[in-house]
Order: C-alpha cells, then structure tokens, then sequence
C-alpha cells in the first residue's frame, strides 16, 4: 500500500515528539509568582517588568529547545522515508530541505526577538529598581508620613509608583530608553520636554506624557469617587539618565532625571491633604493593592 510508505516513517518521529512533550512538561513548572506569607500585598519596584521578564525567558527557553527538535523533524522523517521505498526522489528531499531551512530561520528570528526583548526588559527593570530605590527615601517614621505604592493596577493598565506625602498625591511614570551616540562614538544624554512630546536626540515620543497624563486622571477620578473629595495628583515622569530640558515643557506633568527625586517630591505641594484624607487614601490604596494581588495569585498558573 502506497499509503503505508507515508504513515510509517512517522514511527521515528514518536522520540522527537516525547522530548518535545518533556519540553513543554519543564516550562509548564515554570511559575515565578510568590506569594507573601503576611495579609499584605507583595509588591516590589518593577513588579510587573519582572513578570514580563519572567515570561520573556520563558519564551526564550521554550524557542531553543522547541527549535532544534521542529526543525529536524522533517529529515527525520525524509531518512525514515528511505527505508520504505526503493527510488528516491530528489524533489522529495529537496521539499524536506527547504521546510527544514524555513523553519531554521522562524526559530531563529524568534530567538532573536525574544534575545532584543529581554535586553529591553531589563534596562526598564534597572530604571525601575533604580527609581524605586530613590522614592524609599520618602519612607520615614509616623511623625513624616509618606507611604510608596508600586505597580498600583488600574481598570486597564499599571501605574509604575503611587507616593503619598502630607502636601499631595504624586503619580511616578519611569521611562528607560538608551542613550543616543553621535558621528563621533559620543553619546547625547539631552532631551527637549514639549508640552505633547519627548524630544530625544534622534527620535521624538508622545506616548511617556499621555500614559502619565492618563494615570493621573485615572488615580484622581478613583480617589474622589473613594474618598468623597476631590484630591489633586501631581504626575511625575521620570526617564533615569537623561539631562532633562523643560523650558518648553507643560506645568501638568514634571519630567526629571530621577536624581534627588525623593528631594523634589518632598518639595512640591500640588495639594495639601489633612490627616483624615491622608490616612484614607493610604487605605483605599492599600486595599486595591491587596484585592488585585489576590485575583491575580487566584489565577491558574500556564
């Protein structure tokens, strides 16, 4: 029977296709979400970037285990092909080859993007430890109370730091982009601050100053709806590294290099809360925290 010249060959493919199962077995172990052992949320700087970096090493080693196993199967199964039939056809193999080689380069292209991705990841995560370091300044004992939030979750997306101090509600975006080079190797660390617009050396970007515009709107809408009063939040972007120019640059939203920020925060008074506010806004924060922190630890592992 014709049919069978085609069907058995695949009988060499069953140990391929096991390591593929015991590939795929490994990366479903893989969970790197902890929960806190007290009735509080556990939320670190970058909490979501480290999730996203997690997820991007696992992508990266299910690519390179899966790879090599997909992109031999079809030779594999042109040799098993050999034993059945007596006249070899060349076109056949040459079929075999070229699938093999299309899914050679797939793999590799997907390596690459998850290699470029995970090296983003990792310069916004630094960024993000680094600023989260600067707003623990802010933490003092009760007689100065500030209280920092990170990874504040909204309806539809995350608020990088939330800081609460005596004279305001801070919003804290942190945007990390690498550092512009010159003709000449010199790199160019300067950024013009529009009033709709990030002007880097040679590129320019709207989307930092909308996502901190849009999380203040968000947190101050939520606070008043939560607190019964209007409660002005000041949005703070911070892009680390960079020589911050903002004589063009908006009132609204302050744009800063991330150094002394725990300083300038200090030093601003968008709004003075009484104590009655201030202790309720670290409540309904710290509630939505622990309510988000709690769904998403609910959710069935991949």
């Amino acid at each position: 029977m014709v049919w069978l010249e085609y069907l058995l060959p695949l009988i060499f493919l069953f140990p391929m296709a096991a390591m593929a199962g015991i590939v795929l077995a490994l990366r479903s172990l893989h969970d790197a979400r902890v929960k806190s052992p007290f009735d509080a949320p556990l939320r670190e700087p970058g909490q979501a970037l480290r999730q996203r970096l997690d997820q991007a090493f696992s992508n990266l080693f299910l690519n390179g285990a899966l790879g090599p196993i997909i992109s031999l199967a079809p030779l594999v199964y042109g040799m098993g092909r050999m034993l059945f039939v007596v006249h070899q056809e060349w076109m056949e193999w040459a079929l075999y080859g070229l699938l093999s080689t299309l899914l050679v380069v797939t793999f590799s292209l997907l390596l690459i993007r998850d290699y470029q991705r995970i090296r983003r990841l990792k310069l916004g995560l630094a960024c993000e430890l680094a600023v989260g370091q600067e707003l623990e300044r802010l933490i003092r004992p009760e007689a100065h109370p500030y209280y920092v939030f990170h990874d504040v979750p909204t309806d539809s997306f995350t608020i990088d730091h939330v800081v609460v101090t005596p004279h305001g509600v801070f919003v804290v975006e942190t945007r990390a982009r690498t550092l512009a080079i010159n003709t000449e190797g010199k790199e160019l660390n300067r950024v013009m601050v529009e009033r709709e617009r990030l002007r880097f050396p040679h590129w320019q970007e709207r989307r930092p100053l909308h996502k901190t515009r849009q999380g203040v709107s968000w947190l101050s809408q939520w606070l008043e709806r939560r607190c019964g009063v209007p409660v002005k939040v000041k949005g703070v972007l911070v892009l680390p590294g960079w020589e911050v120019d903002t004589s063009e640059a908006s009132p609204d939203v302050l744009v800063v290099s991330g150094e002394q920020l725990s300083r300038q925060l200090s030093e601003l008074t968008p709004g003075p809360l009484s104590d009655a506010i201030h202790g309720k806004v670290i409540h309904v924060l710290l509630e939505r925290s622990r309510q988000m922190e709690l769904a998403h630890l609910s959710k069935p592992s991949v």
